[in-house]
């Protein structure tokens, strides 16, 4: 038996965090990994795809500056991308590892799965703790289709060798939208299926539905409205079959990726010995992300049924008040008010706060100032194909409340907003700053003028 004072299960952001807290604090602390040590993020996730996203990006601005005086072609060649891309993947697992040991925190391989509240068993050990904390992050949702083993997922498209000439989307997520921009970039002739009549569920739809035209002028092709309901494999292709309206039709591919969503990763867990609630969302915890049902139990990150999006600095954000709770210097509780979120296609779209359809379900006070900012500098002196601006503020407080913008620097745009949501700042507060000319952030003054 080894006893440990807390046991973390998962070394992503959210439980690298939570065991660095502990042990620093003099706890004994272990952590269990049943991949490879640095989670989800840093090795098929958020580093790896901004690493592509980063160069389809600065070959979209290339393609449109062109003609106003740049000469270079800037094709992407694949190879040479996908070797940069490893030269931050490769290191990562063992580089987190001997940082865990160097710390003194104990590491496991192996999947963990409990035998009583407070035990797992790994492999042929069995550890013990007063404190288990399960960070095991999310993993692809199943599909209900037949031919679901010719799925490629995400992590597999993030190390291609090749990219495929013709590739498939399923699903009409963030994922989706992210990789098939990469893709197209880089040359592949690429279709996103989207079930419902808008993808990208959580963004301003009219904002969205830009995007979706910017996306199909760059030759994506996007089936809304059409739910998968099978792949078949002919020759060197593969079929996949749709359902539009009660009409059946087909498109071919030589690659089909999983893009349909992602779920807690609670297999092999073996919650039920351990009296660990949970449902399709998660582990249920309270607002300490202690387990409802075992008080040894904590849960963060994507594997916690919380109100917080499944994102890195969510993650992060939790591991840290975790950290402070396990180690009694806090007791503070969480408050996902002003997160934002990005999608990294070209452009880019973000949000943070109230949307307006929110606002206006719950007959809220909330003017909405809408700007068209193709036709602005900052975006015309990149041939920027359009970009837009939506911001909410509260007709009696004058607090910002919400942001929802399309554009190439949406991703730096909207942290100024999710920082005046979170310190509650009004309209005219944010009016007043002084910001650098000419950037993207000095329109933002603009932006708030109705």
């Amino acid at each position: 038996m080894h006893t440990f004072d807390v046991i973390v299960i998962g070394s992503g952001p959210a439980g690298s965090s939570i065991a660095a807290i502990c042990n620093q604090k003099g706890m004994k602390t272990a952590i269990i990994e049943a991949e490879k040590y640095g989670g989800t993020c840093p090795l098929h996730g958020c580093i790896p795809k901004k690493v592509l996203a980063q160069y389809a990006s600065e070959k979209d601005r290339l393609d449109r500056m062109r003609p106003h005086g740049l000469s270079n072609t800037g094709a992407i060649n694949w190879q040479d991308l996908m070797a940069f891309k490893r030269t931050f993947t490769e290191p990562a697992p063992t580089a987190k590892e001997d940082d865990l040991r160097d710390q003194g925190i104990k590491t496991f391989y192996g999947t963990a799965h409990f035998t009583s509240k407070n035990k797992l068993q790994v492999n042929d050990k069995e550890l013990m703790a007063e404190h288990i904390v399960i960070a095991t992050g999310a993993t692809p949702a199943p599909l209900p289709i037949s031919g679901k083993e010719y799925l490629t997922y995400s992590d597999g498209f993030l190390d291609l060798d090749e990219l495929p000439n013709e590739i498939a989307f399923i699903g009409g997520g963030y994922v989706s939208f992210e990789l098939a921009h990469i893709a197209a970039s880089a040359g592949s002739k690429v279709h996103i299926i989207q079930r419902g009549n808008l993808p990208l569920k959580g963004f301003d739809p009219d904002l969205v539905e830009k995007l979706v035209q910017v996306t199909e002028m760059k030759g994506i092709k996007v089936h809304v409205g059409c739910a998968a309901e099978a792949i078949e494999k002919k020759n060197d292709r593969l079929l996949v079959t749709m359902k539009k309206d009660n009409t059946l039709l087909t498109l071919d591919a030589d690659m089909v990726v999983h893009g349909a969503g992602r779920i807690p990763n609670l297999d092999g867990l073996a919650l039920e010995k351990g009296a660990v609630d949970y449902d399709k969302n998660g582990i249920n915890v309270d607002e300490n992300l202690k387990s409802i049902s075992n008080p040894h139990v904590f849960a963060a990150g994507d594997v916690a049924n919380t109100e917080g999006m499944p994102l890195t600095p969510v993650a992060g954000m939790e591991a840290r008040l975790l950290g402070q709770y396990l180690t009694g210097e806090s007791t503070e509780t969480l408050d996902y008010t002003g997160v934002p979120s990005v999608v990294f296609t070209s452009p880019k779209v973000a949000s943070v706060g109230m949307s307006v359809g929110v606002a206006e379900e719950n007959s809220q006070q909330i003017d909405v100032i809408t700007h068209d900012l193709t036709d602005w500098f900052t975006y015309k002196v990149t041939d920027e194909e359009t970009a837009f601006s939506k911001v909410l503020v509260h007709r009696n407080t004058g607090q910002i409340v919400g942001a929802h913008i399309l554009g190439e620097y949406a991703d730096a745009l909207i942290q100024y907003f999710a920082l005046a949501i979170q310190l509650r700042l009004t309209k005219e507060q944010l009016r007043k700053a002084v910001y650098v000319f000419p950037t993207a952030i000095s329109d933002i003054s603009s932006m708030l003028e109705e």
